[in-house]
């Protein structure tokens, strides 16, 4: 039974089913509530504010010590300005050696990259010394050393130039990258072009099929591999290049005498 409306208040619609037009049906209790876009931009204002109003704050906070660290300074006389003047030049000294040796100390360096031309590379210290280890790593791997025609093996050979790839990319990622002075290649590029012109093509092409022959004759000698003298032939030419990569980075590093460890090139 329905109960008649007190008097002197309006009487509210009767609703038995659904809801009015343009009535919206409240959400239940345990749904999660969303941010309308006004809720969200005034959030996100807010967030903006408070965020200003602290680097405000910290900014004013450091003004306040600085000033009261110049007026300190100000007040001192006698041997105590001189301390404070003498400690602040070795700061200001040691920061501006810093600097110095990052980019001071150039050298210009005239090279010949196989397969490319002769460019001039402008080094610093930072530079000679991953032209350095990239020298010691290229002339110290066997992949460097003459293979005569039937003596040694092509697969000690190819594992020696994997290691190469290997050791120069952690050199690189390892270092600093150079800052390239009047747009003069960098070190990084001539050990990246070894990689890229030498090194890679070898190994894509005769890998596999070296992989291929002694996994299908495992008991078989690598002389009897029919691809035994055409890898050993372009093994030939990348050792040469190679060794003129090992000169470029001896010639960056400032090595003075490379001839004894870099091989001669082949016939």
């Amino acid at each position: 039974m329905l109960e008649s409306p007190r008097h002197g208040q309006p009487q509210r619609p009767l609703r038995l089913l659904g809801r009015l037009p343009g009535e919206h049906r409240p959400r239940d209790a345990g749904c999660t509530t969303q941010l309308t876009p006004t809720l969200e931009y005034s959030y996100l204002m807010k967030s903006m504010m408070n965020k200003r109003a602290t680097q405000l704050a910290i900014a004013a906070i450091a003004g306040a010590i600085a000033g009261f660290f110049v007026y300190t300074i100000s007040q001192v006389t006698g041997r105590n300005l001189y301390i404070i003047t003498g400690a602040m030049a070795a700061a200001v000294a040691v920061l501006l050696l810093q600097r110095y040796r990052l980019t001071a100390q150039l050298t210009e360096v005239t090279i010949t990259v196989p397969q490319v031309s002769e460019l001039k590379f402008v080094v610093n210290n930072e530079a000679r010394q991953v032209a350095w280890k990239l020298y010691v790593e290229t002339v110290t791997r066997v992949s460097t050393q003459p293979l005569a025609h039937e003596d040694g093996f092509i697969r000690e050979a190819m594992t020696s130039l994997y290691g190469l790839f290997a050791t120069t990319r952690d050199v690189l990622k390892a270092s600093r990258p150079s800052v390239p002075v009047s747009g003069d290649p960098t070190v990084e590029y001539l050990a990246v072009t070894m990689l890229n012109r030498e090194l890679r093509p070898f190994l894509s092409k005769w890998h596999p099929l070296l992989r291929e022959y002694e996994k299908s004759y495992p008991d078989d000698r690598e002389s009897a591999w029919a691809g035994n003298a055409d890898c050993r032939s372009e093994l030939r030419v990348v050792q040469d290049h190679l060794a003129e990569f090992a000169r470029g980075f001896a010639r960056l590093a400032g090595v003075r005498d490379d001839q004894s460890a870099i091989p001669p090139a082949g016939p």
